[in-house]
């Protein structure tokens, strides 16, 4: 499968280091953000990626390119260990880019990545969500996707009173522990309103239905053309990309999209590491 990483928001909630700085390369420790996802998307065997970026953020592009001087540098220096790692950042994925142009959400976003993606299944990672490769949770979303079509929404329970940072799942079910039956979705719904606590995170499996969807979808939460509120609409079709399906999250995770969550997955990352 290919994945789409949207990469085009300003990332208001850190400036001023995102005025020159893009969100997704801030670091954790010692790799940005959007590396840490590109390596989870390779732990899953999917190698090739569609960043949806802004005119702001050509830094991406550099950051996952050759930089032939700083590895002659390095050579020279006899930095055999740091070579390694700036030459890894370029073997991740083959990654192509498509400039979102106006900014109107994750669903609008996705729809820019239509023509890269074609008619088949793809995954899409948000790269404010950080979730620990070792759980696996890629692989274990595209095999519930091939075995029961449609599309799958990765979930995880939440304090109640953080659901409205979130879109919530009502669901339904299943033969298996992990995976249950998606029937509608809100996306960040106020007080009292969300139908569960079971939050989504950001890994989407998605039917290429999606788009059609997306469509014909109003601008929802914020003005914007939201990835949720379609896939709220394909829960409730027999055909036309549904069904949805939500597979729970196991082990770590963390949303770096605040500065909270971004200082804990730094701990967590250094403390991993060290």
């Amino acid at each position: 499968m290919k994945c789409v990483i949207p990469a085009a928001g300003y990332g208001t909630r850190f400036l001023p280091a995102t005025k020159a700085i893009p969100k997704e390369l801030i670091p954790l420790v010692d790799k940005p953000v959007a590396q840490h996802v590109l390596e989870e998307a390779r732990s899953a065997g999917l190698h090739r990626a569609l960043m949806v970026v802004g005119r702001h953020k050509q830094a991406i592009a550099d950051h996952f390119d050759r930089s032939i001087e700083l590895e002659q540098h390095l050579i020279r220096e006899g930095k055999e260990s740091a070579l390694e790692q700036i030459r890894a950042c370029s073997e991740l994925a083959e990654i192509h880019y498509v400039r979102q142009g106006e900014e109107r959400g994750v669903g609008h976003a996705v729809l820019c990545a239509r023509t890269y993606v074609g008619d088949q299944p793809f995954v899409v990672l948000l790269p404010d969500e950080i979730i620990d490769r070792r759980a696996r949770l890629l692989e274990r979303m595209t095999a519930v996707q091939r075995r029961a079509g449609g599309s799958v929404v990765a979930l995880t329970e939440v304090d109640p009173s953080e659901i409205h940072l979130y879109g919530s799942a009502r669901v339904e079910p299943t033969d298996e522990k992990d995976v249950v039956r998606i029937t509608g979705l809100v996306e960040k719904p106020g007080a009292g309103d969300a139908p569960s606590n079971l939050a989504v995170v950001g890994r989407f499996v998605l039917d290429p239905g999606v788009f059609a969807e997306l469509e014909r979808t109003p601008p929802g939460h914020g003005g914007e053309l939201q990835l949720t509120d379609a896939l709220h609409g394909m829960a409730h079709q027999d055909s036309g990309g549904g069904p949805v399906h939500g597979v729970i999250v196991s082990g770590s995770r963390h949303d770096t999209g605040h500065r909270d969550g971004h200082l804990r997955a730094f701990v967590a990352d250094a403390s991993r590491d060290g």
